[in-house]
C-alpha cells in the first residue's frame, strides 16, 4: 500500500478547499442575480456578502463577467445531468417523449434557480452564448425524437419536426414561468402540480396520432 506523501495531502486539501471557496462564491453570485439582476452581481457585493476579501474573488472566479459566466456553467451542467437519462433511457418514442416533459418538469421544481438561468439567461454574452450552446443542443434532441415518433405513427404526422420542438419548449417554460410564481401572476385556485397536468394533457392530446 502506497501511503501519500505529506506534499500529496496538502494539495489535495488545497485543492477542495479552493473548489468549495468557489462554490461558495458561486452560490453568493446566483443569489444575487435572482434579487437583482446582472448589475448585482459584482465582485465587490460577492465578497461583501461572502464574507471574504475582493481579492479572493478575482483570485477564484474573476469580475462580474466571470462571475455570470460562473453561475451559468452551474445551471448549464445542473440542466445536462438531469435531461441526460430521460434521452438515454429506453421505450418507444411516445414514452421518451414523456418521461422528457416529466424530468424537464422536474428539473424546474427540484432546481429552480438552474431552469431559471436556462430559460432566461443573465444579460453577458458569454453566459448567454454557454445556454444557447445547451439550449442547440437540447433543441436538435427534442427534433430528432419527435421526428422519430411522426415516423412510427405515434405522434400526429404533417407537424415540422422542428416547429413542434420549439413550440414545445416555448409552452413547457411558459408554463413552468407560472407555475413557479408565487405572486398574483398565478391565481391562487391554481396549485402548481394542477397547471402542470393540465398543460401535459393538453399537449399530449394534440400530439398523439389519432386513429381514424
Amino acid at each position: 500500500m502506497v501511503t501519500p506523501s505529506n506534499s500529496e495531502t496538502t494539495s489535495t486539501r488545497t485543492q477542495r478547499r479552493v473548489a468549495e471557496m468557489r462554490a461558495r462564491l458561486v452560490d453568493v453570485a446566483e443569489n444575487l442575480l435572482f434579487e437583482g439582476g446582472a448589475p448585482a452581481v459584482t465582485a465587490e457585493m460577492v465578497a461583501q456578502r461572502a464574507d471574504v476579501s475582493l481579492q479572493t474573488v478575482y483570485n477564484r472566479i474573476g469580475g462580474q463577467k466571470a462571475l455570470l459566466v460562473a453561475v451559468a456553467e452551474r445551471a448549464l451542467e445542473q440542466t445536462r445531468e438531469f435531461m441526460r437519462s430521460a434521452y438515454d433511457g429506453k421505450g418507444s418514442a411516445d414514452e421518451r417523449l414523456r418521461r422528457v416533459g416529466e424530468t424537464y418538469i422536474r428539473l424546474a421544481f427540484d432546481r429552480p434557480q438552474a431552469f431559471k438561468i436556462f430559460v432566461n439567461p443573465p444579460e453577458d454574452p458569454g453566459a448567454i452564448e454557454q445556454i444557447a450552446a445547451l439550449a442547440t443542443e437540447q433543441h436538435q434532441q427534442l427534433t430528432d425524437l419527435l421526428r422519430e415518433g411522426m415516423d412510427a405513427g405515434e405522434l400526429t404526422a404533417g407537424l415540422h419536426p422542428e416547429s413542434a420542438a420549439t413550440a414545445l419548449w416555448g409552452m413547457l417554460n411558459g408554463m413552468l414561468s407560472v407555475a413557479l410564481r408565487n405572486d398574483a401572476m398565478r391565481p391562487e385556485t391554481v396549485a402548481p402540480d394542477s397547471l402542470v397536468t393540465a398543460a401535459i394533457t393538453i399537449i399530449e392530446t394534440g400530439l398523439r396520432q389519432r386513429s381514424h
